[in-house]
C-alpha cells in the first residue's frame, strides 16, 4: 500500500500560554483529533483525499471552538457569514462558496459546487439557493450563537474597527480550520472554512474561499490550506506560490512551505500559517506566528497534535 497522510489546522495567531488552561488545551487537541482520526479512517479504509478532508473539516466545522460553521463570528449586522472552498489535485477541480448563511456546514455546500455545478465559486444568496436546490436544511442564528462570540463582537459594535480572529484582542477561540490529505492512491485534497473577521463590513471576503489564496492542490507538486491575514494570502496568492516554487525551483516541500510564510507572506507584512502534504505524504507545517492549532497523521506511524512552536 501506498504511504498516506492527512494534516488539520485550527487557525494560527498570538497564542499566550499563560492564557491557555489545560482544560482549554485539553478541548482544542481533543477536537484537533478528532478531525484528525475521521479523515485517517477514511483513508485507512482506501477512502479519497477529498472525502478525508471534507470529513475532517466538517468536525471542526461543528465545534464552537474555531471560528468556522458553528464558531463563526458575528458580522457587523449580528448575522454569521461564513466562507468555504475545497480542491482535488488530479483533476485541479474545486469547489468554493461565499458569505452565506445558515449552512452548518459550508465545506459541504463548496464540495457540491465542485461536483454538482458546472461553477468553481458562488456567493451569497445565489449560493444558497444552490443549496436549497439540493435539499439543505438552514440552521437558526442561534445555531451560531456563542456567548464569548458574541462579546468580541460587542466590544466591536458600532464601530469601524474589525477583528482578526487570531489578533491580540483575540485570547482564544482562534481561526480558520482546514485539512490537507495524500490518500493511497496518490491524489491531494485541501480544503479550507472560516466564518470571517468579528464585525466585518461590505460582504469582506478573505483568502479562505479563494482558490490559489487560501487553499490549492496539485498532484504534480502539493496540498495546501492556510490561516492567517487574509488578505495578505490573497495579495501574494500564497497556497499556489508555494506550489509554483515546488514545480519551477525543484525544492522539497518543508522548503517551499518554509519559504512561503517565512519569506513571501512576511516580506508583505501579513502573518499566519499553513499545512501542506504531497504525493509521497510528505506533511509540513509552518507559520510566522506565536502558535498554530494543528495536527498531523501518516501511515508511517508518525502522529501529533501541538498548539505552541515547541
Amino acid at each position: 500500500m501506498r504511504k498516506f497522510s492527512i494534516a488539520v489546522h485550527g487557525g494560527a495567531g498570538t497564542l499566550v500560554r499563560s492564557q491557555m488552561t489545560l482544560e482549554k488545551e485539553k478541548a482544542y487537541k481533543t477536537t484537533l483529533s478528532l478531525a484528525l482520526d475521521t479523515g485517517y479512517s477514511l483513508l485507512q479504509n482506501k477512502g479519497t483525499a477529498t472525502e478525508a478532508v471534507a470529513a475532517a473539516v466538517r468536525i471542526l466545522e461543528d465545534s464552537p471552538l474555531f471560528n468556522a460553521g458553528k464558531g463563526s463570528v458575528f458580522t457587523a449586522e449580528g448575522v454569521h457569514e461564513m466562507d468555504a472552498s475545497i480542491m482535488e489535485g488530479k483533476t485541479r477541480m474545486a469547489g468554493a462558496v461565499s458569505l452565506v448563511r445558515g449552512i452548518k456546514n459550508p465545506i459541504s455546500l463548496a464540495r457540491d459546487i465542485m461536483e454538482k455545478s458546472d461553477h468553481v465559486f458562488l456567493a451569497g444568496e445565489g449560493a444558497m439557493q444552490f443549496a436549497r436546490s439540493l435539499g439543505y436544511t438552514f440552521e437558526e442564528e442561534s445555531y451560531f450563537y456563542d456567548a464569548l462570540r458574541y462579546q468580541q463582537w460587542q466590544d466591536l459594535k458600532d464601530t469601524s474597527n474589525f477583528s482578526l480572529d487570531h489578533a491580540n484582542t483575540s485570547d482564544s477561540k482562534f481561526g480558520t480550520v482546514g485539512a490537507v490529505a495524500c490518500d493511497t492512491y496518490g491524489n491531494l485534497a485541501a480544503a479550507t472554512s472560516t466564518g470571517g473577521m468579528t464585525n466585518k463590513r461590505y460582504g469582506r471576503i478573505g483568502d479562505s474561499s479563494v482558490i490559489g489564496s487560501g487553499t490549492y492542490a496539485n498532484n504534480d507538486t502539493c496540498a495546501i490550506s492556510c490561516t492567517g491575514s487574509g488578505e495578505y494570502f490573497i495579495r501574494g496568492v500564497v497556497a499556489y506560490d508555494i506550489s509554483c516554487y515546488m514545480e519551477h525551483k525543484g525544492v522539497s516541500l518543508i522548503e517551499a512551505a518554509h519559504w512561503g510564510i517565512h519569506d513571501r507572506l512576511q516580506k508583505l507584512g501579513g502573518d499566519g500559517g499553513i499545512i501542506a502534504v504531497d504525493a509521497m505524504a510528505n506533511i509540513a507545517m509552518s507559520f510566522n506566528t506565536e502558535g498554530m492549532y494543528r495536527g498531523f497523521a501518516s501511515s508511517t506511524g508518525n502522529r501529533e497534535v501541538s498548539i505552541f512552536s515547541d
